[in-house]
């Protein structure tokens, strides 16, 4: 969007954060609840209750496998990608919560346990010079000019990032974060223009669409580190993004591919071929998931403060417990609470959805009554899921 003047501020001005927030409760029989957050606002509360509902009252939560293909398949006429995705996520996650609530056990330890005892970080946000002095090993900053703009703009670009590096001296590694703005001819030229600045990855240049585009700017320049994945939404996307072995690293984004459920397939196809996971964002959900993996280097903390200089929690004032680095690292130690660890702060500014739920008596949505199991015999997990409440964040 850095094509057009009055969208090049800040990534809030054509519209990023326009659906808004939303939270997901999952509550067993046993009165347990699993809760997890994302993007989506109303229309994502919408989804949760006129469609996937139906496949999740009376379920077994151990179920993960099974209630996300349901979830997945049921949606994918208009699915597949963005929102829906992202709303299977979120529930996908909040079952992930209720089933470590449940064993009193951390997520990481049901899927395979702690690799390591810290997890080091890299920051993205505007000052590189502040994540060095934070203690982050590394910074990504974002790619201002676009290639619409001319041998212009790629000088201001050049520039831009050559300021950048003379602030942090020849060693730190500096990443940069193109956005999908960038095409082939244009990424094979800044880069080559870039190789004195020793840019440690060039991410997301092209839309992750363009499997054949990975494959000319790695021929390009198989020297250089190319990476992308937080605008994939499913295991068969990253599947032609992993077996050309273009990329030097990929992305994925466990509040948008589907959730822990998905992440994991997507995590052993890259193992693999040996290509490094490092999860885009999304705080404490991909905390338990790195610390996990041996494949999974670091992690990215996305800096949230409005300067960008400090560290904060990511999900603001959401949860009153929720773990952040210091010093650039933060201790497995941390994550030993069960479910993802997170306590939901009463004074968070929550709006139920009830208003978005309840069709006018006149005009009926519809929806189908949906029969919930009875069943004696669901283990360890005294129940089944029994409600599903969703809220939207202001």
């Amino acid at each position: 969007m850095s094509r057009w003047e009055n969208y090049r501020a800040s990534r809030t001005s054509w519209g990023i954060n326009v659906l808004g927030s939303f939270c997901v409760e999952v509550e067993g029989s046993d009165g347990t609840v699993g809760f997890a957050t994302g993007f989506g606002g109303p229309p994502a509360c919408w989804l949760v209750h006129q469609h996937f509902e139906r496949f999740l009252i009376g379920a077994d939560p151990r179920d993960t496998n099974h209630l996300f293909e349901q979830m997945y398949r049921g949606s994918m006429f208009y699915g597949r990608k963005g929102l829906p995705v992202a709303v299977i996520s979120v529930i996908d996650l909040a079952i992930w919560d209720l089933l470590g609530k449940i064993r009193g056990e951390p997520v990481y330890k049901m899927i395979g346990g702690a690799t390591r005892e810290r997890l080091d970080f890299y920051c993205t946000g505007p000052e590189p010079t502040a994540a060095k002095a934070m203690g982050f090993w590394g910074a990504k900053v974002p790619l201002p000019y676009c290639p619409e703009e001319g041998h212009k703009g790629l000088q201001k670009n050049v520039e831009f990032l050559k300021k950048h590096r003379e602030s942090v001296g020849p060693d730190f590694p500096l990443m940069v974060d193109c956005y999908m703005s960038l095409n082939v001819p244009y990424t094979i030229q800044i880069a080559a223009a870039c190789k004195d600045l020793n840019i440690n990855w060039w991410e997301e240049c092209l839309s992750p669409d363009d499997t054949d585009g990975f494959a000319q700017i790695k021929q390009a320049h198989p020297q250089l580190k190319f990476t992308t994945g937080e605008h994939e939404y499913s295991r068969y996307g990253f599947r032609k993004l992993i077996e050309g072995r273009n990329l030097d690293i990929i992305q994925p984004d466990v509040m948008w591919l589907g959730g822990m459920t998905e992440l994991l397939k997507v995590a052993a196809m890259a193992a693999a071929y040996d290509i490094p996971v490092v999860p885009h964002a999304s705080g404490p959900y991909s905390y338990h998931f790195v610390v996990s993996q041996t494949n999974c280097p670091f992690q990215e903390y996305l800096a949230n403060s409005p300067d960008g200089k400090s560290v904060l929690p990511v999900f603001g004032d959401l949860f009153l417990d929720e773990p952040i680095p210091v010093k650039g690292y933060l201790d497995v130690s941390q994550l030993d609470k069960p479910g993802f660890g997170l306590t939901l702060n009463p004074a968070a500014r929550l709006i139920p959805a009830q208003y978005l739920l309840t069709p006018n008596p006149e005009r009926p949505l519809g929806q189908p009554a949906v029969e919930q199991k009875k069943s004696a015999d669901q283990g360890i997990v005294n129940g089944v899921v029994e409600e599903i409440k969703n809220l939207s964040t202001s």
